[in-house]
């Protein structure tokens, strides 16, 4: 087909703004699927997780063909999540297209996620149509949506479209408005094959399967082509696009959006963000060749080990975690021990929300079972000779006396929020160490303010506690800044004398006592009694600031004594303590999983 009927394009938005129902309305109208395959919503929500949650966690594909004024159209589109935490996903989405349909609850407006994800299209030189859903609600106000987004994001509010995904009203006008708006791809005047991997799975039965974008030339069954970056050289076993099953083609042309089955059982040879190559007529070897601008290489900032219930299961927990990554290119992970869990992974994450859906998915998938370790962030220490070395872990954390300074990372946050909220979050991000850096006003309703703060502050509990300030009002959306120097000590908790690496914390000096009294605190209540007397210590260093003691089972020795000297009682006591003593050397102190959760739940 000619490249002037295909239009490559995605729907960005705020969480549950209904970007996937209306993914689901466009299937319907282009016939891409009948409405008995429809058997429930959210068609591109393909994980089990996704359909409980409500939520889309992975970008997904789709072909379309779709006829306008008599001429047939190919409509190549990605749904793309819209939690903070999977931005990344996002930003990949974008990089294979040329236009993004912007969707808006017009019953919420805009909120945090919105602006962030239509600046990054921005970024990407992508065509914008603004997109008011829900208009079957009561409570819709396109109006005042429409000038809100108008004031926002400077796209005039008379080409804004008002639609509703559930019922279908107005769903053909966003793709009329598509093909009108949204340029078809540009392509280089050769057939060597050059063409992006934006997403790739691991098929039981095909081995590794690509999601590409096709800048120039083309690829069918049988072709050798190559990988620049791993500098792997495969033959293609299957071509074709997602329909949004698996449907083979005989060739993928330039421009078009489809997969190849390149058969490869090693996980780490295709990588999301790579060039696959083939050099056509040019004679060009793969050494010459100029891989297409990849993605950025994603750094994760929230950071926790996890280790298997079952230490057997450890060199599955491996593979699965290879395989995870293949699918979810943000996760990293290496090989780390604790004396207290043994053998386990140190994983980076880009989020709380992140995180708990890789433990389910781990969990779900591989059927393992598995603990993980309260999240930390990552930090850079300056030791004295000046030299700067990243660490993930507390336990990582050299002699303080060789430590100069110690970096804490920084974020810009923004908190959209109803303005009669605004006092009350003021106040909780000061007491997150957050600085105040201006105001801008929506509408007379609603406001967003800008914060730089430590990203230590804000991942375990600032976003529920938001969410509470503001009855569910309020949402966040936050971007990196740098490292920034921070008076930070490390927070040791002691178990029967003993340090336990997997509670460790980094925290500020100020926090210190609160945080260590908090913790034991908490620790108390989940350690079960054992037959000793367990201390439980919080200390920075060698001094001790906060203390809890969990009380022995205790057999009343001295019951069948029925008077005479109280000598008699002590010395039944005395001989009870020695033996209490002597169990406290041989016995050890059992970990609830709960007890490293206890840090996540900070009062």
């Amino acid at each position: 087909m000619d490249l002037k009927h295909i239009r490559n394009f995605c729907i960005i938005a705020h969480i549950d703004h209904g970007k996937s129902t209306l993914a689901d309305r466009f299937l319907e109208v282009t016939s891409t699927l009948d409405k008995r395959e429809m058997k429930h919503g959210q068609m591109l929500d393909t994980m089990d997780l996704e359909q409980e949650r409500g939520i889309t966690i992975k970008l997904q594909p789709v072909r379309m063909n779709w006829k306008h004024k008599g001429e047939d159209y190919i409509l190549n589109l990605i749904d793309t999540p819209g939690h903070v935490d999977f931005y990344y996903e996002v930003s990949r989405s974008l990089a294979a297209c040329e236009g993004a349909i912007l969707v808006v609850d017009a019953t919420q407006g805009i909120e945090a996620q919105t602006l962030a994800n239509c600046y990054m299209a921005m970024e990407h030189n992508l065509e914008i149509i603004a997109v008011l859903n829900k208009i079957d609600l009561p409570s819709a106000d396109v109006e005042r949506r429409a000038k809100e987004i108008e004031t926002a994001l400077g796209i005039p509010a008379s080409e804004i479209i008002a639609v509703s995904a559930k019922e279908g009203t107005n769903v053909e006008k966003i793709l009329e408005r598509v093909i009108e708006r949204v340029p078809c791809p540009k392509t280089a005047e050769t057939n060597e094959l050059k063409a992006l991997i934006f997403d790739s799975i691991y098929d039981t039965y095909k081995g590794v399967v690509a999601f590409i974008r096709l800048r120039s030339g083309s690829v069918k069954r049988g072709d050798k082509v190559h990988f620049l970056n791993t500098k792997k050289q495969i033959e293609v076993l299957e071509v074709g696009y997602l329909k949004p099953k698996y449907q083979t083609a005989d060739v993928l042309l330039p421009g078009e959006v489809g997969y190849i089955v390149t058969g490869l059982r090693n996980v780490r040879e295709s990588r999301v963000g790579d060039t696959i190559w083939n050099p056509g007529n040019t004679g060009l070897v793969a050494e010459q060749a100029e891989p297409l601008e990849g993605y950025e290489v994603v750094k994760p900032f929230v950071f926790a080990g996890i280790f298997c219930a079952e230490s057997d299961d450890y060199p599955l927990l491996r593979e699965s975690l290879e395989k995870l990554q293949l699918n979810d290119s943000s996760l990293t992970f290496e090989p780390e021990h604790s004396g207290a869990l043994g053998h386990g992974f140190r994983c980076g994450f880009l989020g709380l929300l992140h995180m708990d859906i890789v433990q389910e998915r781990l969990e779900r998938e591989y059927n393992l079972a598995l603990i993980a370790t309260a999240p930390s962030v990552s930090y850079i220490v300056v030791n004295n000779k000046g030299e700067e070395v990243l660490i993930s872990s507390p336990a990582d954390l050299p002699d303080p006396a060789t430590i100069q300074s110690l970096k804490e990372p920084w974020v810009k946050v923004e908190v959209l929020t109803p303005s009669e909220s605004m006092g009350t979050i003021m106040t909780l991000c000061s007491d997150k160490r957050g600085i105040s850096k201006n105001m801008q006003y929506i509408d007379e309703k609603r406001i967003i303010l800008h914060f730089e703060m430590p990203l230590a502050s804000i991942v375990v509990d600032f976003y529920d506690q938001l969410k509470s300030i503001s009855s569910g009002y309020a949402s966040m959306n936050y971007d990196h800044l740098d490292y920034r120097v921070g008076d930070l000590v490390k927070l040791d908790i002691m178990i029967a004398g003993e340090k336990v690496d997997a509670l460790s914390l980094i925290v500020h000096r100020k926090d210190a006592f609160y945080v260590g009294a908090d913790l034991v605190k908490k620790l108390k209540e989940l350690i079960p009694k054992h037959q000793f007397v367990i201390a439980l210590q919080a200390a920075i260093g060698a001094k001790v600031i906060a203390r809890e003691t969990i009380s022995a089972f205790r057999k009343d020795v001295t019951g069948y004594l029925y008077g005479g000297d109280v000598s008699r009682k002590n010395k039944l006591l005395d001989k009870q303590k020695k033996g209490k003593k002597r169990m406290k050397l041989m016995g050890k102190v059992e970990l609830p999983q709960e007890a490293f959760l206890a840090i996540l739940k900070k009062s």
